[in-house]
């Protein structure tokens, strides 16, 4: 069949079915069109030449056209589809390279393999086309709920239908031991939309604490319009949740407003997380008061965080122990991923215990080291000094508040200390040395004897060994692994030595050494303090 035979405008309107149907650009059909043409007139008229099709958006008529391209005459290789300059002169008036000469050519005939395979293009464009747009519609609602009905059950996973395509809710992300059938509706939260080959891939979830977060905006207004706003979701997909909210508004309760009257809020997020118990707590700033409202409904008696490691102590009465930890340690769980902490939970009966083998280890400490008697140990101790470098270089005034201590039992008691501490820092430097300490090292402003022998113990010997080590490496710190927080233990963090210590150590023993110049530090400094306020502004 020859195009020029056929209704010029059954093309357009048979483009105009497909995109209507495929609900994408009528323009993307058409040009599937002449991509199509175009193909089957070079199986007609010789692949080597550069043949196209131009479709008329208003009469539908196909208008077939062959190009050449003005190359120099040494890039001539395709004389179907390149002329030289010298060759154009009878087509163009001056030619120069990179110009095109067009002429046209007779339709060709469509023969039945030609119309397969244009068919096969049209197919295929139309479907990259429809991918595209399915991509594009998705990609924008990447974060948010969306409704759909189930179509079929795959392995656990679910096939659902969302409109202008599918998604996919894998087991791993269903509530409990749900099941769904054919045609039932189903809410999920869109948790990742891909681009692929087989076209974009919709994960779905409800396991995710974002979709808690999701159903609280639909049910609270406060939260819609940003006058309270959720801090922090922690689940137990299916069984227990805990959520934190803040208000910006004074006269508005958080936790009331979320509630709602007589629940009913909370209880249609509820319903549709198949009973799923949720807590809801006041967020505060404050990390330890934070923590306390996460633990409910279990008292604290008393909190002790530690910032550097992200780990926190919390003391709560013997018979609230169980309640605290809760079924399975689902309630600390729980808290430890509101709060962003490492929760360790003890009684006030094991808190107790602890501190008292403290002070015993401390009252030897004394008793040892500076020859004192039991009583006199345990005074230091109460008074609050933790170790010998506290006595040794306090000032005199903290030594006289303790009962019983004059000028010159203070004296003694600093003499008896620092004695002992030198002794210990030249024993620490013999031993160094014997390991092989230089001297670039041991003296290094910033390391203690006692640092030294401790790196030389782990083969770290001379200023360029130091240099090479990472602040990690000196001062310890954390990674997680498996999703869980894994200490790595520090060469010098026995002495108390921070992260931020050990990088400026490290940092100092490059520069004296020549691998960092320290006036490119401060450039970048400034660079950075200067994107730091871009930021800001933006």
């Amino acid at each position: 069949m020859a195009i020029t035979s056929a209704n010029q405008l059954e093309l357009l309107q048979t483009a105009e079915a497909v995109a209507r149907e495929k609900m994408i650009d009528p323009g993307l059909v058409v040009e599937a069109m002449e991509e199509s043409l175009a193909r089957a007139a070079k199986s007609r008229y010789g692949s080597e030449m550069d043949i196209r099709v131009s479709i008329d958006r208003k009469t539908g008529k196909a208008t077939f056209t062959r190009v050449r391209t003005v190359v120099a005459d040494e890039e001539l290789e395709n004389y179907q589809s390149e002329l030289t300059v010298e060759q154009a002169r009878q087509y163009l008036e001056n030619p120069a390279v990179g110009d095109t000469f067009s002429e046209e050519v007779p339709p060709v005939e469509m023969g039945r393999i030609a119309a397969q395979s244009a068919k096969q293009v049209i197919l295929q464009k139309v479907r990259e086309a429809e991918r595209d747009r399915q991509y594009e519609e998705f990609k924008d609602r990447n974060g948010t709920i969306i409704n759909g009905l189930v179509k079929r059950e795959e392995y656990g996973n679910v096939i659902v239908d969302v409109g202008s395509g599918e998604a996919i809710l894998r087991r791993n992300e269903k509530i409990g031991r749900e099941s769904y059938r054919p045609n039932d509706r189903i809410r999920c939260y869109i948790k990742d939309v891909r681009r692929e080959p087989r076209g974009p891939q919709i994960f779905l979830s409800r396991t995710a604490p974002e979709f808690m977060a999701e159903l609280f905006k639909m049910e609270v207004p406060e939260i819609y319009d940003g006058i309270i706003e959720i801090k922090a979701v922690a689940r137990d997909p299916g069984s227990r949740a805990k959520i934190a909210v803040v208000s910006y508004d004074g006269s508005i309760d958080p936790v009331g407003a979320c509630v709602g009257m007589r629940g009913s809020r909370v209880q249609a997020v509820v319903n549709e997380l198949q009973g799923e118990k949720i807590d809801i707590i006041p967020w505060n700033e404050d990390q330890p008061t934070f923590l306390v409202n996460a633990l409910q409904p279990a008292e604290v008696s008393k909190v002790v965080l530690d910032e550097e490691a992200g780990k926190i102590e919390v003391v709560v009465p013997d018979e609230q122990l169980s309640l605290a930890i809760g079924r399975r340690g689902q309630n600390v769980r729980l808290a430890s991923q509101l709060t962003n902490l490492d929760i360790d939970i003890m009684t006030e009966e094991e808190e107790s215990a602890r501190r008292q083998k403290e002070f015993e280890a401390r009252t030897g400490l004394f008793m040892e080291t500076l020859d004192l008697d039991e009583f006199f140990a345990q005074l230091l101790v109460s008074e609050g000094f933790t170790n010998l470098e506290e006595v040794a270089y306090v000032e005199v005034d903290e030594l006289l508040v303790i009962d019983g201590v004059d000028d010159s039992t203070a004296e003694e008691l600093q003499a008896r200390a620092r004695d002992y501490l030198e002794a210990q820092a030249k024993a620490a430097l013999d031993t160094a040395r014997e390991l092989g300490a230089e001297d670039s090292l041991i003296d290094f402003e910033g390391l203690t004897p006692q640092m030294v022998e401790a790196l030389a113990k782990d083969g770290v010997k001379t200023l360029d060994d130091f240099a090479t080590c990472a602040d990690w490496e000196l001062a310890g710190g954390w990674t997680t692994v498996n999703g869980e927080r894994v200490k790595d233990d520090g060469l010098l963090e026995p002495f108390d030595m921070s992260l931020e210590e050990a990088q400026k150590l490290v940092m100092t023993a490059r520069i004296m050494l020549g691998w960092v110049d320290p006036a490119e530090l401060e450039t970048g400094a400034e660079d950075l303090e200067a994107e730091a306020e871009e930021d800001a502004e933006a």
